[in-house]
Order: C-alpha cells, then sequence, then structure tokens
C-alpha cells in the first residue's frame, strides 16, 4: 500500500523513468540505439518524437507537482531533498543527448554542451559545499531556473517533431 507521504518521492522516480523514456525514445527516432540498422521511416521517427515529447512534459511536470504534494502533506524527506535534483538533471541530460542524437550538427551539440556543463557545475558546488557544511537554501528563482530549461527543450522536441529549426538547431 502506497502512504500518501510517498507519493511525492514516487513522482520524483516517474520523473527519472520518464527521462530515461525520452533518452531511448530520441535516440531510437534518431537511429542511434544499438541493434538499429538506421533511422525509422519518417512517419514513424515522427511518431516516437511526439510520443518522447508526451514523456518529457509529463515527466517535466512532476517536478512541479512531488515539491508541492511535499509541502502540503508536509511530506519533506532527505531522499526526496537529495534525489529532486538529481531527477532534474536526468530529465534535461536525457533531453540534450537524445537530441543531439538527433542532429549531432555543431550547433546542437555546442548548445547542448553548455547546458550540460552548466548543470554538472552547479550540481558540482552544491555537492562539494554541502561536504564543508555549506546550506544552499532552494529560492523562488531556483524554481524558474529549472521551468526554463524544461520548457525550452520540450519547445526543441516539439520543433523536431514538426521538422522546424529552433534555437539548438540552428538553419
Amino acid at each position: 500500500m502506497i502512504r500518501t507521504k510517498d507519493v511525492p518521492n514516487l513522482l520524483t522516480g516517474a520523473r527519472i523513468v520518464f527521462a530515461i523514456a525520452v533518452f531511448l525514445g530520441l535516440a531510437a527516432a534518431a537511429g542511434a540505439l544499438p541493434g538499429q540498422s538506421g533511422p525509422p521511416a519518417p512517419p514513424a521517427a515522427r511518431s516516437v518524437v511526439l510520443w518522447s515529447l508526451a514523456a518529457f512534459v509529463i515527466g517535466a511536470l512532476t517536478d512541479y507537482f512531488d515539491g508541492w504534494l511535499a509541502r502540503r502533506w508536509n511530506a519533506m524527506s532527505p531522499w526526496g531533498a537529495m534525489l529532486d535534483p538529481i531527477a532534474d538533471k536526468i530529465a534535461v541530460c536525457g533531453a540534450v543527448l537524445g537530441l543531439a542524437a538527433l542532429d549531432p550538427r555543431p550547433p546542437t551539440v555546442g548548445a547542448g554542451g553548455l547546458i550540460l556543463f552548466r548543470e554538472f557545475w552547479v550540481s558540482s558546488l552544491r555537492e562539494v559545499g554541502g561536504a564543508r557544511g555549506l546550506k544552499f537554501p532552494v529560492p523562488r528563482l531556483a524554481k524558474w531556473k529549472t521551468a526554463v530549461p524544461l520548457v525550452s527543450l520540450a519547445r526543441e522536441v516539439l520543433g523536431v517533431a514538426r521538422g522546424a529549426p529552433g534555437p539548438l538547431r540552428l538553419p
């Protein structure tokens, strides 16, 4: 039986599963999974990209709801506080790497690389600071910092599905 206090952490875990599914879907659409002999036919690839977009959006929504529910139900936990930013990084990494598999040109890889370097830089600072007893409170601005790349990446995946150039795929 699932306890109410477990729901926020379960949503965070679901975000990780969705992020992995997004990466696998985008990589499959690119024909980049082991055992694939190439990309699928364009209609099938478009369907997989749209499925990946749906998984990404659902996963991104869990980022809002897991924290909201944890605060509302007083279900905050050290495990959730640790896992939530990790799930965010996995979601961003999965989408960026999947998009790079679809379009490995320099603008895509360069923009994606900058996003990933920033994600790992911030994580490293928090890890080192935490080991030294420094506290890094999460201000409201941090929620927007997470929302902006998630919305931007969702827009980019939608652009891939539509065949339109986007910010990571310059013409």
